[in-house]
């Protein structure tokens, strides 16, 4: 960026200011772009190892997929996932803006608030709460190691479904994790940076333990599993749920490339960290879930199960923390930041990132995530219903961004004062809108009526297939949009 981009971008920031958006949500300038390729790389490589995507691949073990197809199934979500980081962040990096306002140029100013809804509160509120309870159940492991009464506290309590040690260990938790957002994003960074090692370096361990308890990698890929499948849309359908666990992600990863030093910052740093953590996920994953079901005989491949049966009560302790460093690492870039984000600017005034956040937490358990984590079926539920949100917004944001609007953005169209409607008469993408509620009524329709096979391979597969659904559509039908005062083909200066 030369000198009059520089003067031309500090201009429009403070053109910008003066309209009253909050300083989160402003077009990050030079001087605030401090995330290099390391950064992207390490963001989430701890992250990987979290509870829940643990949950998601024994999930794969109990729909019958053999060892090499979990591993492939994997590997191809991880590249999948890298794609999508890629793509769908390559506009943050460019202009240094985040989801909340890149959802205006492909919704308009006013119909980006229901993507942003459906991001930031709806799928942003359920993650937290789910993560957060799955983290809780871990930690009454941890203290019983610690204080060995711990469960037997207050028997026969029951708060709308949760015992007294779940409900203590879900606040220590939720203070921990809530905490560490307050801490900002100098502390977030640093967070990210340091605890990737420490969880590799427990996780190895296990995954070791774990091989040798069951005799070595012979008996690991000599397993079978108990109903084994052949079926490409089981797999296809296991794909789709751990792209899904990064769907949310995928959808406001510009909340993080926006504040790339360059364009080659994330597009090299997220592949790599992601595919590179993946690949150790997959052998951690097998090694413990099938190592321990062989050596122990645990049933429905429970992760915290089969991390208990290592005997060691400070092994235990610590690896459980670690896969809780990785959680909480997911939970508040990937879940409280976006929230924040976009509830900042849906009502500017009203909240900013610290206190949306914070609301999010606190909504996030008034909907009783324990209730939704109850085995196998209800997560994959969980995840075609998020998928079948999240595929549709991606899909749509794609296609707007580079087939509609060949990479480039007026985002004096996207800041505009209050009152204004922006490139769109009534503030509505109208088209992208519809595109939107019809993806995702086809994407979720299958989870309802299971009886058509068709639909019920789609909801199967719902990020995947609500993104492809919603992205031909959009590309087909965008020129039926009429905009009224801001040209599509006008080059901004602030692009990187």
């Amino acid at each position: 960026m030369n000198m009059e981009q520089q003067d031309k971008q500090q201009s429009e920031y403070a053109q910008f200011k003066a309209y009253g958006y909050a300083e989160d949500i402003l077009p990050k300038t030079a001087e605030k772009r401090d995330w290099g390729t390391f950064n992207y790389v390490t963001v989430w490589m701890g992250a990987v190892h979290n509870l829940m995507s643990y949950m998601t691949v024994a999930g794969f073990f109990v729909l019958g997929l053999s060892i090499p197809q979990v591993l492939w199934a994997i590997m191809l979500a991880a590249v999948i996932v890298s794609i999508g980081y890629v793509l769908n962040g390559y506009a943050g990096s460019k202009y240094g803006i985040g989801y909340s306002m890149l959802l205006r140029s492909s919704f308009g100013v006013k119909g980006s608030i229901i993507p942003a809804i459906c991001r930031g509160l709806i799928a942003g509120v359920v993650f937290f709460g789910t993560k957060t309870i799955i983290g809780a159940q871990s930690f009454n492991v941890i203290f019983s190691k610690m204080f060995p009464g711990y469960m037997d506290m207050l028997p026969g309590f029951n708060f709308l479904g949760l015992d007294f040690p779940t409900m203590v260990s879900y606040i220590v938790l939720w203070v921990i994790t809530v905490g560490l957002f307050l801490g900002g994003m100098k502390m977030l960074s640093l967070f990210s940076k340091w605890s990737s090692p420490i969880i590799y370096v427990f996780i190895v361990g296990a995954a070791i333990w774990a091989i040798n308890v069951a005799g070595g990698f012979g008996p690991i890929f000599d397993y079978v599993p108990a109903n084994p499948t052949s079926s490409p849309l089981v797999f296809i359908a296991c794909v789709s749920a751990l792209v899904s666990n990064w769907g949310g992600p995928i959808v406001n990863i510009s909340d993080l490339t926006q504040r790339a030093k360059t364009n080659k910052a994330p597009t090299i740093g997220l592949p790599l960290g992601m595919i590179a953590s993946y690949v150790l996920f997959g052998i951690t994953c097998v090694g413990l879930l099938v190592g321990t079901q062989i050596a122990f005989g645990l049933q429905n491949f429970d992760i915290v199960a089969a991390i208990d049966t290592m005997g060691n009560p400070f092994a235990v302790i610590v690896l459980l923390l670690a896969l809780n460093i990785g959680s909480t690492s997911y939970v508040v870039f990937g879940n409280l930041l976006p929230s924040g984000l976009q509830m900042t600017a849906l009502m500017p005034k009203v909240f900013t990132v610290k206190s949306a956040a914070i609301l999010t937490a606190i909504i996030g358990t008034l909907i009783l995530p324990w209730k939704l984590v109850n085995g196998t079926a209800a997560l994959y539920m969980f995840y075609s219903f998020i998928g079948s949100m999240y595929g549709p917004i991606t899909g749509i944001m794609l296609a707007s961004f580079f087939i509609e609007r060949k990479r480039i953005l007026n985002l004096s169209a996207i800041y505009v004062k209050q009152g204004d409607n922006g490139e769109y008469k009534s503030g509505y993408n109208v088209v992208a809108c519809t595109v939107l509620g019809v993806s995702f009524l086809i994407t979720l329709s299958g989870s309802i009526f299971k009886d058509i096979e068709v639909l019920a391979a789609i909801s199967k597969s719902a990020f995947l297939s609500g993104m492809i659904i919603a992205g031909v559509l959009y590309a087909l039908t965008y020129k039926l949009n009429k905009p009224s005062t801001a040209s599509l083909d006008t080059p901004h200066a602030n692009a990187s």
